[in-house]
């Protein structure tokens, strides 16, 4: 059976408050769940009360797989201040330690039209070299997420999966690796068996969605037995976040998708 993390933002709202919402995730069955930024600042009218989510977690025992870095930075474009991104990353990594969170997801914003794609790459290899330098040690990871421009995020640079795994082989290090998201990946029209035979062990965190839509697996036109069995013959076995946005409540939706990927 497959390490399911329900993301908190999207599941579980009918519960209240996060904290609220990891005990309806752990009600219903869950060991983990995945969560955007830590303090809601790309987001400040969802706030959140981590000193209670904290606790939340503690009491339920479930694991905190996965939160984003904060602020969304836009790395390409002028004048190329990176310093609040560095400054924010070792808060980010406090509270990652504080909720017992092993990974941080980071991305690639925007590309820039005045230079060329490879030297954004190359760019993107010398950025995340200095970060996994300075939490080294931490025993916090970073995973890079490629996301689909065609309907989600117009305009991102990195939206091929091949390009993260460059990305990250340029970085070559254990604690930096590739987010795949499944729906991001099938939105862009990649074959999913040759993304991940490319990736190899890369493939440090899973994300899913039905496509198109991005709603629970069995909402869009994607086979999810197949999907289910590339991912195991890859050889991943980390846990996989439901990143989706529910078309029924939230636990019959979820309990939907562990049927599913029982049944995988």
């Amino acid at each position: 059976m497959y390490h399911l993390a329900p993301n908190i933002e999207l599941l579980f709202t009918e519960a209240g408050d996060y904290h609220d919402r990891v005990r309806a995730a752990a009600t219903a069955g869950f060991d983990a769940v995945e969560m955007w930024g830590p303090t809601g600042v790309d987001a400040p009218a969802a706030p959140k009360d981590l000193p209670a989510l904290k606790a939340a977690l503690e009491e339920t025992g479930v694991q905190l797989t996965a939160q984003l870095a904060e602020p969304r930075t836009q790395f390409m474009i002028p004048p190329w201040d990176h310093s609040e991104f560095f400054r924010k990353l070792d808060e980010g990594v406090s509270i990652a330690q504080d909720l017992g969170c092993p990974r941080i997801v980071v991305g690639s914003g925007t590309g820039f039209g005045g230079w060329k794609r490879q030297v954004q790459l190359d760019k993107l290899i010398e950025i995340y070299r200095k970060a996994v330098a300075q939490i080294d040690g931490s025993g916090v990871g970073l995973v890079l997420e490629p996301v689909n421009v065609r309907v989600d995020h117009p305009g991102s640079l990195l939206d091929r999966t091949a390009e993260a795994v460059y990305v990250a082989r340029g970085v070559a290090s254990a604690n930096f690796g590739v987010l795949y998201d499944i729906y991001h990946s099938a939105v862009e029209g990649e074959d999913m068996e040759s993304e991940l035979a490319n990736a190899g062990d890369l493939i440090h965190y899973v994300q899913l969605a039905d496509a198109p839509g991005r709603g629970e697996p069995g909402t869009g036109r994607l086979d999810w037995a197949e999907r289910f069995r590339l991912l195991r013959d890859s050889g991943y076995d980390g846990p996989v976040g439901l990143e989706y946005y529910p078309t029924i409540a939230s636990e019959a939706s979820v309990a939907h998708v562990v049927e599913i990927a029982r049944a995988a």
